[in-house]
């Protein structure tokens, strides 16, 4: 899968089926418009992209208003998102910096710079509450009315649904904050991960006896935080049992920076720089800040047991 910031690229020049979105965490909705895409595409021997925003749309316009709050927690970071993408077929992904410029675009402009201009489409899906343009003026009408001015076909896909449950990245973040990793695996088609380049800390969890493998995350609002059993995987062939911290770790760490911190249990070797994938598999429990390191080691040894005990009741339950 090729990536492209913007589209003013000659190895865009070629005829695209284009599908337009934030793909925030590539659950099993945005995975069946991608499996519809990728046939469409196959069907008239297009290039199956995918465009999609960073930051957030939604991001820009909190920060705009100096709201930070009003942005949408984060469910997963731009490397996850790729993953996801490639996953699902997609030969192209275009990501558009979400900025001044490109949210003052008229909905017009956007059909005709981006999507005929830039990417040469000749077929677009969308979702069913799709906008876009300046003001969101522009809706599915628009972009079919122009397509056939233009000379690009235009679909519109239906939501999915689970369980009578409309599958939306906003469920998907209920889900997690609610600490609910069923559900949440249930709506991705996975468990819920993490990943990146483990990263050099402060050695802390080494000097209470529980050594740590830490990721940042690139977003200061993640959609799951707290202390989770999880497994990691890329250090081994199998995957490592493992309890996780997720957040900005109260009790050692004032600055607000969001970290992910993975002690694996029964294993030791120097990780660092390797790229590795957390999944989270059950909630423990939320942050709590302690008063000095000897309750924070208490604590860490309690949830430590807890994983065990979670995983060999999972062991027991298998067949």
């Amino acid at each position: 899968m090729q990536v492209f910031r913007g589209f003013q690229h000659a190895a865009l020049q070629v005829p695209s089926a284009v599908t337009i979105g934030n793909f925030d965490g590539v659950h099993r909705g945005h995975q069946a418009m991608l499996a519809l895409l990728v046939h469409e595409a196959r069907q008239r021997g297009l290039s199956p992209c995918a465009l999609t925003f960073e930051p957030h749309p939604r991001d820009y316009f909190a920060a705009q208003r100096g709201q930070p709050e009003l942005a949408p927690p984060r469910v997963a970071g731009l490397r996850d998102k790729l993953d996801g993408l490639a996953r699902c077929g997609v030969e192209r992904v275009v990501v558009l910096r979400f900025d001044a410029a490109l949210a003052s675009l008229a909905a017009e402009d956007f059909i005709q710079r981006v999507l005929v201009d830039g990417l040469h489409a000749r077929y677009v899906l969308v979702g069913d509450d799709f906008r876009f343009g300046a003001g969101r003026a522009g809706d599915y009408e628009m972009l079919d009315a122009r397509g056939l001015r233009l000379g690009f076909e235009v679909a519109r896909m239906n939501a999915y649904e689970v369980h009578s449950r409309r599958v939306s990245s906003s469920a998907v973040r209920q889900a997690l904050a609610a600490g609910d990793m069923r559900l949440a695996a249930s709506l991705l088609d996975r468990p819920y991960s993490v990943s990146g380049h483990v990263q050099h800390g402060a050695k802390l969890g080494r000097e209470l006896g529980f050594p740590t493998l830490n990721l940042r995350f690139g977003h200061d609002r993640p959609a799951a935080q707290g202390i989770f059993v999880a497994r990691v995987h890329g250090l081994q062939a199998q995957p490592l049992q493992a309890v996780v911290s997720f957040g900005r770790r109260p009790s050692v760490d004032d600055s607000g920076r969001v970290l992910l911190e993975a002690h694996v249990l029964d294993w030791s070797a120097d990780a660092y720089a390797k790229l590795v994938r957390v999944e989270l598999l059950h909630k423990l429990r939320d942050e709590v800040r302690y008063d000095g390191l000897q309750a924070l080691t208490a604590a860490i040894a309690a949830d430590v047991r807890a994983a065990r005990a979670w995983f060999a009741s999972a062991a027991a339950d298998s067949p």
